[in-house]
């Protein structure tokens, strides 16, 4: 099997496409240097190549690069099962994770979040539970979103870079215009930023900004693009955009500085 890495893209000679041991992602780039391509033949795939799976934040995760596959182990933690644990688990349950596999993160899921499912929009990792009809009467929206992909060559290399420039482009989908062209929430009036700077996430130095947005109808809300080193060999940065509507409704700041603080790379085992 071939390593994942940047080869020639078999659709398109031109450009560089990004394979992840078993199949071709939808990330492309401007060739620096073409080795040879894959043998594999799966270059038809489409959409984001990417798994997400919910597990135990208590399981193992596991990562076994064999073969150029990368392989997630869950192993159950009831009482008996494991010669470690002689007693039942006492206390709350612990918190869930949803894993990146392309990016090579995990995230915490906080009480009232789910995986994302028959979503059109690619990238989401995880959503609100439930959805509500938008102000602008434009269809059925969600009180909040979590995303991640892999930054493009024009958003930069620096972590502050691509976050600058992530941010206003994550306002504009989430509360101006949305892919379908409308506009859910009647247009973006102004914005205001309430938080930024470095932060330490999945074990490097990361960058944050933080919008309120301000929208003709509904509360508005915020967006935070979140940039920081990938560690699965990727050269350019991992961006974490979060939408979080404002109001009442909205889920509360406190779970986007926990999803912040949570990040960590998959191939580490959980504190404790």
């Amino acid at each position: 099997m071939t390593p994942p890495g940047w080869y020639c893209d078999p659709q398109a000679p031109h450009l560089e496409r990004w394979w992840d041991g078993r199949t071709w992602t939808a990330h492309r780039r401007t060739p620096s240097g073409l080795p040879a391509p894959p043998t594999p033949t799966a270059a038809g795939a489409s959409g984001r190549a990417k798994a997400v799976a919910l597990i135990s934040a208590g399981a193992v995760l596991a990562t076994a690069i064999a073969g150029g596959a990368t392989v997630l182990r869950t192993d159950g933690l009831r009482a008996g099962t494991d010669p470690t644990i002689n007693t039942a688990p006492t206390g709350p349950p612990p918190p869930s994770l949803v894993v990146d596999q392309l990016n090579g993160i995990a995230l915490p899921v906080p009480t009232g979040w789910t995986s994302p499912s028959h979503l059109a929009q690619d990238d989401v990792v995880m959503t609100t539970d439930g959805t509500y009809d938008c102000p602008a009467d434009t269809g059925r929206c969600r009180h909040g979103e979590v995303l991640s992909r892999t930054a493009g060559s024009a958003d930069g290399t620096s972590a502050r870079t691509v976050a600058e420039r992530d941010v206003p482009d994550a306002a504009e989908t989430a509360y101006g215009r949305d892919p379908g062209g409308r506009r859910p929430f009647g247009g973006i009036r102004a914005h205001q930023v309430v938080k930024a700077g470095r932060v330490a996430v999945a074990g490097g130095d990361g960058y944050l900004v933080r919008w309120r947005v301000r929208t003709a109808e509904g509360p508005g809300g915020y967006v935070q693009s979140l940039a920081f080193p990938s560690r699965t060999g990727i050269p350019a940065p991992v961006v974490v955009r979060f939408v979080f509507d404002a109001g009442p409704d909205g889920p509360p700041l406190s779970d986007m500085d926990a999803i912040t603080s949570g990040i960590r790379p998959v191939d580490r085992k959980p504190a404790g």
